[in-house]
């Protein structure tokens, strides 16, 4: 499967943003999709992730109440909506498909990644 990142964009704090990952192949469906995210100089953390039904997510501590993850299998594509965004969030984010499903947070459990769409958050 190969995924495309999109949305990314130079906002200000407070601000929100939607990130956009389209996916190309009829397995989507069947798939775990997770987001990650890499600042500079750090290493890629994992963000969020939603179950190939959407009826599961989970979220890391440093997002959770602020950002959504959301997936339309129809259209083969899954969301990133952040909003309250904070300097901190600055990163190039990452889509990714997990084969295996469940709802796992670490980046090399995750298969097929997308190319990255940067997020800047100014002060």
């Amino acid at each position: 499967v190969q995924l495309q990142a999109s949305g990314g964009g130079l906002v200000q704090a407070g601000d929100s943003l939607r990130l956009s990952c389209a996916a190309s192949g009829r397995a989507f469906n069947s798939y775990t999709m997770g987001w990650f995210r890499q600042a500079p100089g750090k290493e890629r953390e994992f963000v969020a992730a939603i179950i190939s039904s959407g009826t599961s997510t989970y979220y890391a501590d440093s997002v959770k109440g602020r950002f959504t993850i959301s997936r339309d299998n129809a259209k083969n594509t899954v969301y990133l909506q952040m909003n309250t965004l904070k300097p901190e969030d600055t990163a190039v984010y990452y889509c990714a498909a997990d084969r295996y499903g469940g709802l796992r947070q670490t980046a090399h459990q995750y298969d097929y990644w997308g190319q990255g769409t940067e997020v800047t958050v100014s002060s």
